[in-house]
């Protein structure tokens, strides 16, 4: 079975040697592999050309549509493999669009790189939409889930998924997984809090990042989310990619 892979320009995959911008293990030496189609739309989404396609009914802020073909490239396992082995590193992230939509697929990605590196650490970055399955969770290391809040543009029954976010949430427990939010307004913490409350998300491992499409506006909200972690016992996450690298593809 072959993996829908982001397309960057024709034959070559969205596949990348960065550092870790966000969440648990900011600053982390990582090979990134991003994944083309997503169960969601969010109309914020910094990754729309993995989804809102030519012809499809779905909004975005920036209004832009994108040509399927020219985003997306199929290759089998095998082929993500030979690229990824290409950096000497033992850390490794599934990223997207939303990689569970492809579990089986990305399985069988993970026996051959499991087999051909054994200390390959694995991070899946998921909306937690979709639990794993058993195939699939048996090779992942570490889940980074980022939970969607109202100001996606959908309905919560569509982003909140109860019993997936039940699994995750025993995954985070065990010490497999955490949760990162961008927060932007009053609506959203409290929003947040209800989240982590109803569902038992533990605190030490949902972790705050400040809104902001450019450096200028993220500096300007991170005094604001440092001081609301503090206050309800949450972590503070850098976008350290942004920081960087600006809002650039392949980083």
């Amino acid at each position: 079975m072959k993996l829908k892979l982001s397309q960057m320009k024709p034959g070559e995959p969205e596949i990348f040697h960065s550092l870790q911008g966000e969440g648990p293990f900011v600053g982390r030496p990582s090979v990134f592999v991003r994944t083309a189609l997503c169960n969601l739309q969010c109309v914020w989404c910094d990754t729309p050309y993995t989804w809102n396609w030519e012809g499809t009914s779905f909004t975005h802020n920036l209004g832009t549509k994108y040509d399927r073909e020219a985003q997306t490239i199929e290759l089998e396992p095998d082929e993500v493999l030979a690229r990824v082995s290409a950096w000497a590193t033992s850390s490794y992230v599934l990223t997207g669009g939303e990689p569970m939509v492809q579990q089986e697929a990305l399985a069988a990605l993970l026996v051959r790189l499991k087999a051909a590196r054994p200390h390959a650490v694995i991070d899946v970055e998921t909306n937690g939409t979709r639990a794993p399955s058993e195939a699939f969770d048996r090779h992942v290391d570490h889940y980074v889930v980022s939970l969607k809040l109202a100001n996606a543009g959908m309905t919560e029954a569509k982003r909140i998924k109860p019993a997936a976010v039940a699994r995750i949430a025993a995954l985070a427990a065990e010490g497999r997984a955490s949760f990162k939010f961008v927060a932007a307004t009053e609506a959203d913490l409290t929003e947040i809090l209800g989240l982590v409350d109803r569902h038992g998300l533990p605190r030490d491992r949902v972790y705050l990042m400040p809104e902001g499409a450019t450096l200028a506006e993220m500096d300007g909200n991170s005094a604001r989310v440092a001081a609301l972690c503090l206050e309800h016992g949450l972590r503070y996450s850098d976008r350290l990619h942004l920081r960087l690298y600006g809002a650039k593809r392949g980083t």
